[in-house]
């Protein structure tokens, strides 16, 4: 007996062939995302042009300018991919908190200048005091809308995002500018993040921002919460039955995510130079949302490609609708061509009905051979 259990096999080892091929992977998975990071900061030094897509070379003022929007629109697709791809919250309320970036720092610039105080330092305390009422807000809300589930949860943060949307509009003190919209104050603002003259400095501002929030739900989904909120997902009360609660984890996502909203909302605001009551509402939310799916609900870099692809197409398509080669098709062209919502809609259904995993699933889709759905994209690329 003992020479048998002497005898016994152990138990293999990982394979160091596949262990090492996973860490190559890795590795250069890592260095192409800096060479990619590196590329887009030097973009602003180079003279590309790509006619029909951007509005001029990359050097030009208005090229930066929808490139940067693209990136922030992209990083708050991103903080919104987090919370519905990795928890399963189907929010309508999440443009509650990235108005709330850019109105919370609008308005603290403008009411907020202690005397003694430099620029700078009223710039820096502004931004960490809109970030802080932003977590804030985000907090309650999320303690309140996830005490119900599905639709119903949904419905919450739409109710939330509403009543945030009539307060801006309503312009309680003069603080929101109404219809109108929010001006920038740029008495404490640094100069190097005002006017046309800085627009590649604001480009910067807004790859750091796009940088930052994807570090960030990199490490979240990476994390033991991250972790048990895609367990969640999957499988509620199976998280209960080992004794987790998964109402502090999803909490914990919705903070996070709504934080990063923030963030991208203050990159809006210095960027435009104001905010208008559009991002308040819930069809910005809706967008959002068909950006996700349009970039790939399973892959974190699907919602960057979505939210910077529907940006581009969303300016393009309008150019192109006021254009004399639109003007001079036959009416039953004309009339549709002249509609950059129809044309959007038209591409969101057909990426949901041959596309399933999204755009960002098109080279595993090639590898594969198959239909795949975006869940099990997640799993093969995110895990």
């Amino acid at each position: 007996m003992n020479q048998q259990l002497t005898d016994a096999p152990a138990p293999a080892a990982p394979s160091t062939p596949a262990v090492a091929a996973s860490t190559r992977r890795s590795l250069l998975v890592v260095i192409g995302g800096v060479a990619l990071v590196v590329a887009l900061a030097i973009l602003p030094l180079l003279a590309i042009e790509i006619p029909g897509v951007l509005p001029g070379p990359t050097y030009t003022p208005g090229t930066l300018q929808l490139l940067a929007y693209a990136m922030l629109i992209a990083a708050l697709a991103l903080s919104y991919r987090m919370m519905f791809g990795l928890a399963g919250l189907l929010s309508f309320g999440h443009a509650l908190f990235f108005a709330a970036g850019a109105y919370g720092l609008g308005m603290t610039l403008n009411a907020f200048a202690p005397a003694g105080w430099s620029s700078g330092l009223v710039f820096a305390v502004s931004i960490g005091v809109t970030l802080v009422l932003g977590i804030v807000l985000a907090a309650t809300v999320g303690a309140l809308a996830l005490r119900v589930t599905g639709i119903s949860f949904a419905m919450v943060t739409l109710a939330f995002a509403q009543a945030g949307s009539v307060l801006i509009r309503r312009n309680p003190g003069g603080a929101t500018g109404g219809d109108e919209g929010l001006s920038l104050d740029i008495a404490n603002v640094p100069e190097g993040l005002v006017g046309v003259v800085n627009t590649r400095n604001l480009y910067w501002m807004a790859l750091a921002v796009l940088v930052f929030v994807y570090l960030v739900v990199l490490w979240v989904e990476r994390s033991r919460a991250g972790h048990v909120a895609e367990a969640a997902r999957e499988n509620e009360l199976r998280v209960r039955v080992i004794g987790i609660r998964p109402y502090s984890v999803k909490l914990l996502i919705f903070i996070v995510a709504s934080a990063l909203a923030a963030v991208a909302g203050m990159g809006y605001l210095l960027l435009q130079s104001g905010a208008s009551p559009r991002i308040a509402t819930a069809d910005f939310t809706l967008t959002l949302l068909v950006i996700v799916v349009l970039g790939g609900v399973g892959y974190r870099w699907g919602a960057i490609v979505g939210g910077i692809v529907y940006t581009l197409l969303d300016q393009r398509l309008t150019a192109l609708a006021g254009s004399d080669f639109i003007a001079g098709l036959p009416a039953v062209l004309r009339v549709p061509l002249s509609e950059p919502l129809f044309i959007l809609g038209t591409l969101f259904i057909l990426v949901v009905l041959f596309l399933p995993g999204g755009i960002a699933g098109i080279p595993q889709r090639i590898r594969s051979g198959r239909r795949q759905h975006p869940v099990e994209a997640e799993e093969t690329v995110d895990a």
